[in-house]
């Protein structure tokens, strides 16, 4: 269901009575505002489901909505609904939950407005939310435990739990029922807020002996289609006698407290008497049914006092109805009930929120231009939720009321962003309680800037130097142009003018960097062909459309000392020989030459020094150091030598310094033939031949070095040979030559050839050691006959060498030594001869 109230809709169609004139008078009064709708929605629904079509219901078209960029401004801190502003609908966002939103509340809604820019415009909208059956009654315990006397009189009342059920109306707990009915019949009431409970009434007597205990289900169920209902077990203990109940002294207590009360403070005191002595007289207090009252109340057992156990809120629950029970020791109990009124007090200051604002505006905007939307809420209530709101004096800005609590902040005076750019604004809020509350807000309001400010140089004309030959490339100067605007509009911009500079484009000597003014040299510049440039700049900003400026800007060339000196007198040649000729009868002081040169460069990089480098003989020659003149210092005499070399600097005043060298030949003779004869041998260098001559000398001592060492190796080589072969040779022994007997001589002299010779088996080492006749272990490999001729066994006689020692170790026994030496018998050992090592 949708019902839409409009405050221009009451227009009746048959007269034009004077509420009608009113009517309309108040929309075109507040047709900046909008009007008020209303829509009604069961909760529980999903997103996105449709509520209403807002903008047929405000008579806008969706193209208003979209460039008016529609949004909507909720009260509180969750948004359920949202807009979709391309079909003009207005939907579900998120899951509703009225018991959640308003509690027992009835009916539920919550308000939002619907606000439009270009023009502003807002329009108040209510949602209603209708309940629905989502919830079942519930009691607080599962079960209760009541203990009553088995001379309890028909008619005894036992209070039991009340259900609890979030929903309204008839989804609401609407009854109870009790089973079984048999002892314990069941009465219902109603509170005076709505809620019902039950009580519990025995309607037969008990019988202790018979059952000690009762067990009852307690059923609550709502109104719902289908309905929903919750159980509760009651189990009841029968006790012995105690036949008088206690009573209260009223059947209905009332209190008033202050919100703002202290916990701990004492709100009132019940009290309950029984006719019973001794202990079934001790009465003991306490609620019934009412844990949530609980955590705001507590009730002292014995004496009755109530005092305050939390914090109460008036916004949040008005009064309280509480059950109070006083029960003895045999477990009778009495009833009764305590209301309690909470009372308001000023306690919550107003709160300012900023319901629409872009926290900027356009410094050329008219006086009357809607800056922001604000809202004020107090949670007060009567006076003290009444609130005003202000702001700063001095300032171009005031605040004009709109309804429900919304204020508009609006311009007043014209703005200029150069000299204010941002305002600290400061709102008061203000209700009327006793004492007033105020809460304040500073709001951030920037300026936003317009290109109305052009670019401006420090100075109209800026000067720089530059040092010649330079790299391309250098920066020259940073120039720097100020804007007052801002962003886009004070983003500066640098740009050469055209010009010509000696018949060429200035952009062919100098380039800028737009973005940060450093002007740059595009090529090397050279002093001698150009002392000075002059250059336009200018400065152009990002506005739209942009503003400039001009400078003027001189570069001087600055001269470096970058040209050596030139001698021009005496003039170098290649290959002729010129001389300055002095005669031997020249006087101290004699101008023998002059040396003339010259520097291109300027200032002192041109100031030219001279001095003499290099004489044959010094004590005959001074050069002026300013003018280059060189003069005799002494008398000519006979013994100074025809020849003469000088070799003079010329050096200029730079920084580094730069200089130039000339050699001057002078001729000491008296006649130019004398001259001729001497001067052709003047021009030979003579550290070259001293250079040639060293090295020269340097190898011819290598190469003599290199002989004698060769002579000395060959020489050692022979000694060390000589040596060897004395030790084979030399021996005081006679020479008898050997025959093995199986051997002949070819003449019949039973004697080896002299040619034949044993092969010698020996390591490659063997010549560092010597000679070791070693005592064999086995028998004599020689033999000596009757004659005294000794010979060779059979098995010796063998040239391979492995064969051999594998025939010596064949005859192994104990014999004499390897070789005999006797007068009778000698044997010659060749150096060649077989040996054992």
């Amino acid at each position: 269901m949708r019902n839409m109230e409009r405050a221009n809709a009451l227009v009746s169609s048959q007269s034009l009575n004077l509420q009608t004139r009113i009517s309309i008078l108040l929309f075109c009064l507040l047709g900046s505002v909008g009007g008020q709708f209303r829509y009604s929605i069961p909760e529980e629904m999903k997103p996105g489901l449709f509520v209403g079509d807002i903008a047929k219901d405000l008579g806008l078209d969706v193209k208003r909505l979209v460039s008016g960029k529609a949004r909507l401004v909720i009260d509180g801190s969750k948004q359920y609904v949202e807009l979709n502003r391309n079909k003009g609908h207005l939907v579900v966002k998120e899951r509703i939950d009225r018991e959640q939103l308003c509690g027992q509340k009835s009916p539920c809604s919550f308000g939002l407005e619907i606000l439009l820019e270009n023009p502003l415009e807002f329009f108040s909208v209510t949602v209603e939310i209708q309940d629905i059956n989502d919830h079942a009654p519930a009691f607080s315990r599962k079960e209760i435990n009541l203990e009553t006397s088995e001379s309890a009189p028909i008619g005894t009342i036992f209070h039991l739990d009340a259900a609890h059920d979030p929903d309204v109306g008839l989804n609401s707990l609407q009854s109870y029922s009790l089973k079984p009915t048999d002892i314990f019949s069941l009465k219902q009431h109603s509170r005076n807020d709505g809620g019902r409970y039950a009580e519990m009434v025995l309607q037969a007597p008990l019988d202790r002996e018979k059952h000690t205990e009762h067990v009852l289900v307690l059923t609550a169920v709502d109104g719902g289609d289908p309905p929903r209902s919750g159980t509760m077990k009651v189990h009841i203990t029968v006790l012995d006698v105690n036949d008088n109940v206690p009573a209260f002294t009223e059947s209905l207590y009332k209190a008033s407290v202050l919100e703002n009360t202290p916990i701990g403070a004492l709100i009132t005191k019940i009290s309950a008497t029984d006719e019973d002595e001794g202990h079934n007289g001790n009465v003991s207090y306490s609620f019934t049914n009412m844990e949530d009252v609980e955590q705001v109340f507590k009730v002292d057992a014995r004496t009755g006092e109530i005092r305050l156990a939390g914090i109460l809120d008036y916004e949040t629950t008005q009064h309280y109805e509480i059950n109070l029970q006083a029960k003895d020791s045999g477990g009778l109990a009495g009833t009764s009930k305590l209301v309690i009124d909470v009372v308001d007090v000023n306690d919550n200051a107003p709160v300012i929120t900023m319901t629409s604002s872009s926290g900027k505006i356009q410094e050329d905007s008219p006086p009357g231009t809607v800056v922001a939307l604000i809202s004020v809420q107090d949670l007060d209530s009567g006076k003290n939720g009444q609130v005003h709101l202000n702001i700063d004096s001095n300032v171009p800005f005031s605040i004009k009321p709109s309804p429900r609590k919304y204020y508009t902040l609006v311009t007043d005076a014209l703005l200029d962003r150069e000299k204010v750019s941002i305002f600290n604004l400061t709102l008061t809020a203000s209700d009327e309680g006793s004492p007033s509350l105020s809460s304040k807000k500073t709001v951030f309001l920037e300026i936003t800037d317009i290109n109305d400010n052009a670019p401006l140089f420090s100075k109209g004309e800026y000067r720089a130097q530059v040092i010649e030959n330079n790299s391309p490339g250098v920066s020259v100067l940073t120039l720097q142009a100020n804007d007052a605007d801002k962003g886009q509009n004070a983003r500066i911009a640098y740009y050469l003018t055209d010009g010509e500079l000696s018949g060429s484009s200035a952009s062919t000597y100098f380039s800028i960097n737009s973005d940060n003014g450093v002007l740059y040299a595009v090529r090397s510049f050279d002093y001698e062909q150009m002392k000075e440039f002059k250059i336009q700049v200018r400065a152009q900003d990002g506005g739209s459309p942009p503003l400039s400026s001009n400078a003027t800007v001189v570069i001087n060339v600055q001269d470096q000392n970058d040209n050596a000196p030139q001698v021009l007198y005496p003039v170098q040649t290649g290959g002729s020989v010129v001389a300055e000729m002095v005669p031997r009868s020249a006087d101290v002081g004699y101008l023998v030459t002059k040396v003339v040169a010259v520097d291109v460069d300027s200032g002192q990089n041109a100031w030219l020094s001279y001095k003499l480098q290099k004489a044959t003989d010094r004590a005959l020659f001074e050069v002026g150091a300013q003018n280059g003149e060189i003069r005799t210092v002494r008398q000519v005499t006979d013994k100074d030598a025809v020849k003469q070399k000088l070799t003079v600097v010329v050096e200029d005043n730079g920084q580094p310094s730069r200089s130039a060298t000339v050699n001057i030949n002078v001729a000491v003779a008296d006649s130019f033939p004398e001259v001729l004869s001497e001067f052709p041998d003047f021009t030979h260098d003579k550290d070259y031949n001293d250079n040639l001559t060293f090295y020269l000398v340097l190898a011819l001592a290598v190469v003599s070095f290199l002989f004698v060492t060769c002579l000395v190796v060959i020489i050692s080589v022979k000694i060390y040979r000589w040596r060897q072969s004395r030790m084979y040779f030399q021996s005081s022994l006679p020479i008898i030559p050997y025959y093995p007997p199986r051997y002949a001589d070819s003449v019949g002299t039973g004697t080896l050839q002299h040619v034949y010779n044993y092969e010698v088996y020996r390591t490659t080492d063997s010549r560092k050691s010597d000679v070791k006749y070693v005592g064999p272990s086995c028998q004599s490999l020689m033999s000596a006959d009757a004659a005294g001729t000794e010979t060779l066994p059979k098995e010796a006689r063998y040239t391979d060498g492995a064969e051999a020692s594998r025939t010596l170790a064949a005859h192994c026994v104990t014999s004499p030594p390897l070789v005999e030496y006797s007068e009778q018998s000698t044997v010659m050992v060749d150096r060649r001869s077989a040996l054992l090592f």
